[in-house]
């Protein structure tokens, strides 16, 4: 299994540069960070310093959209950034949350979306593409290589993710429910003709070292409102029972809305409405024995990655815990003498 973490772009970016250096001094082999421009700093320009200042990790947004820049940008982005490092960025992206609906617009279509990627991971991968009637390439970029993950919960861009994604980005840490979204993006890829074992799967979430179980839980129930964002988009496209686990669609019975402030912020001041049995299944939280146990449980299911949302006010000591500890034990071990 392979780990990333997740960052903001909070000021100043020197921070989040020290902590993806030492992320990767941790064994991490992926550094993500949110793409939301107003609420926080361009990540692109901060993955440039990331690559400059380290030498193995994969760099990229988690997760940026089709919405905010135009898509031939966005790939020339990729594209020079591996021209200059040596191939190290990966293209998270989904329909638009928090970067969209600040300025008061909405997500894209799936049909967008499709599009979107097609043009990103061709121009992004060398090749030539039909972009609004005309067929373009980047002429200095015939080397590079980016893959696109695709983020989804609902059935149908579970879908397209099979379809089209190289990966497939889950945003929750349930075992049960990232179970039945991995078994449809297999599904779907299966029926479009390709080989599911060729997709990455990657489930992301809170990750916090500790032992005040009740302070974990408050400091990563931010989350439960994030993701209830997407299922308030779900619920209203499918209704409550269409067809999508109950643990997903239940919770958010009490949810009042949603103020992007502070959006994925500990400590936010409007998501009481998310219960600490939600917090416990869509999080890891608890000591490295915990840990080791859930994202077991995932590895089983068929988690490629897990990458740890670190927004919480023990960084550095879940960072050296993973190293330490965690990330040795879901690693393959090989013996020096047989």
């Amino acid at each position: 299994m392979d780990f990333g973490i997740v960052l903001q772009c909070d000021p100043p970016a020197a921070r989040t540069v020290a902590l993806a250096r030492q992320a990767e001094e941790y064994g991490f082999s992926h550094v993500w960070t949110f793409d939301s421009h107003l609420l926080w700093q361009e990540p692109y320009v901060i993955h440039s310093r990331i690559l400059a200042e380290t030498r193995r990790v994969m760099v990229g947004p988690f997760v940026t959209n089709p919405a905010t820049r135009d898509w031939t940008v966005t790939a020339s982005v990729f594209a020079t950034l591996n021209q200059m490092y040596g191939n190290r960025t990966v293209c998270g992206i989904g329909r638009g949350d928090s970067a969209v609906r600040v300025t008061n617009g909405k997500p894209t279509t799936l049909a967008e979306l499709r599009e979107a990627i097609a043009v990103i991971k061709g121009l992004a991968n060398g090749r030539q593409v039909d972009y609004r009637g005309s067929t373009v390439r980047f002429p200095w970029a015939a080397d590079s290589r980016c893959e696109v993950w695709v983020a989804a919960y609902g059935p149908k861009a579970l879908a397209l993710a099979g379809e089209v994604g190289d990966g497939y980005i889950l945003q929750l840490a349930d075992p049960d429910i990232g179970r039945w979204m991995i078994n449809e993006v297999r599904r779907a890829a299966i029926e479009a003709g390709r080989d599911p074992d060729a997709i990455t799967f990657c489930v992301a979430a809170p990750f916090y070292i500790g032992q005040e179980r009740q302070h974990m839980r408050d400091q990563s129930r931010w989350f439960g409102g994030m993701v209830g964002n997407h299922v308030a988009d779900l619920v209203a496209r499918y209704g409550k029972d269409g067809g999508l686990p109950a643990a997903l669609t239940d919770y958010i019975a009490g949810r009042q809305g949603y103020d992007y402030n502070e959006h994925g912020r500990a400590g936010n001041t409007h998501t009481d409405f998310v219960p600490d049995e939600i917090i416990d299944r869509f999080c890891i939280l608890g000591s490295a024995t915990d840990h080791i146990a859930r994202l077991q449980q995932l590895k089983e299911i068929g988690v490629h990655q897990f990458a740890g949302y670190l927004q919480h006010d023990n960084k550095e000591e879940t960072l050296r815990s993973y190293g330490e500890t965690v990330i040795p034990a879901l690693r393959e071990h090989l013996a020096a003498r047989s």
